[in-house]
């Protein structure tokens, strides 16, 4: 018997996240792992009329890409995700791996090529995203490796991520995200036309301005779950450091205890507890990899947990998280680059968020 919970989740990612329409071209990507999720998504695609393209990846692939592509290769945009990022009307992406560190050993100087490679595929999407050309949404199908990064056993796990996606229960989850979008509506209403942002806490000491950007309501359109309300800071105007709070995780690599200091926007010293060369390596990317793409709050207090799993981790009610690097254009900015690093700090003691002076979040919780 299906588990109703994947056939609930299926829908809200077609019916709401992506709101299929009869003719469209919809890609459906994820491991074999993800089995039951993919075929339910599959089918009520078909359902709405639009014609899904699977696109199934092998565990390990990547690792045998970075380790053995010749250089030429390593060098150059994959041509079938290019194509598809041009065409397509969106794109379903169901996370589920068997081994999250499959990045961790491989050589960060090819990881780098290889990411710098994705350049112009990164900026297609981030365009036509923004123009409403392309839908797309990301969204995790529990898996043993997962619930061992969060510290839970694969039950637990299980239950968490359907809860945090409000599938588990009889309501609608369809009309949970619709009610959510709108009471977070009124967060980036509060923020319309603002100029300028100071966080204050043990951790953070940032000034930053938001003069002319927009802040967008993430309310599961594009994850699933969702939570936070973000923009695109002013590439120039980031002035103060921060400490993050939670270890911060990209392409499979852990980097802990990571401290940046801006100035002018740019980053011009970072440092980690644990893993700096990689870090700094990341940093060197390209140009872009030193300013901030994105300034957001998490306002999902379901997601009660760090799980090292940024999908969920970034949307923790009482934090915020920073992205190095990729903008969204949507915001008004204007960083280009082929990074976008997440990395979350806790808010939820001794800390205020204000803009242009007035506090409107405090210890966690929004004030207004």
């Amino acid at each position: 018997m299906a588990d109703p919970r994947i056939t609930r989740l299926a829908h809200v990612l077609s019916d709401y996240c992506l709101d299929v329409q009869p003719g469209q071209v919809i890609v459906v990507t994820g491991s074999p792992l993800a089995d039951p999720l993919l075929r339910a998504v599959y089918q009520r695609i078909l359902e709405r009329g639009a014609q899904p393209l699977p696109q199934i990846f092998m565990p390990g692939l990547n690792e045998l890409y970075i380790r053995h592509a010749h250089e030429a290769v390593l060098d150059r945009p994959n041509p079938l995700a290019q194509h598809l990022y041009e065409t397509i009307d969106g794109i379903v992406q169901i996370r589920s791996t068997s081994h999250t560190r499959e990045l961790a050993s491989v050589d960060p100087a090819r990881l780098k090529r290889s990411r710098a490679a994705e350049a112009s595929i990164v900026k297609t999407f981030m365009d036509r995203s923004s123009r409403g050309e392309l839908r797309w949404v990301i969204a995790q199908f529990p898996t043993d490796a997962q619930a061992q990064d969060a510290d839970m056993g694969p039950l637990a796990y299980e239950e968490f991520v359907y809860r945090a996606c409000h599938v588990d229960g009889d309501d609608d989850p369809v009309a949970y995200w619709q009610s959510f979008r709108a009471s977070q509506q009124r967060i980036c209403d509060w923020l319309k036309g603002r100029k300028t942002v100071t966080v204050r806490s043990a951790n953070v000491d940032l000034k930053l301005s938001i003069d002319g950007r927009v802040f967008i309501n993430a309310d599961g359109r594009n994850n699933m779950p969702d939570g936070e309300v973000f923009t695109g800071p002013v590439e120039e105007s980031v002035e103060g450091w921060i400490r993050f709070t939670y270890p911060a995780i990209f392409s499979g690599r852990e980097v802990d205890g990571v401290e940046l200091r801006f100035e002018s926007g740019r980053v011009v010293k970072a440092d980690a507890r644990k893993d700096p060369e990689f870090l700094q390596s990341v940093l060197d990317t390209d140009a872009g990899a030193r300013y901030l793409g994105e300034f957001a709050i998490g306002t999902n207090y379901g997601v009660d947990r760090f799980t090292r799993n940024i999908l969920f981790d970034e949307k923790i009610g009482g934090t915020l998280h920073l992205a190095l690097g990729a903008s969204y254009p949507g915001t008004g900015a204007k960083n280009e680059s082929s990074v976008h690093w997440d990395m979350v700090c806790d808010m939820r003691e001794d800390s205020e968020i204000a803009a242009d002076g007035e506090v409107f979040y405090r210890n966690g919780r929004l004030v207004i």
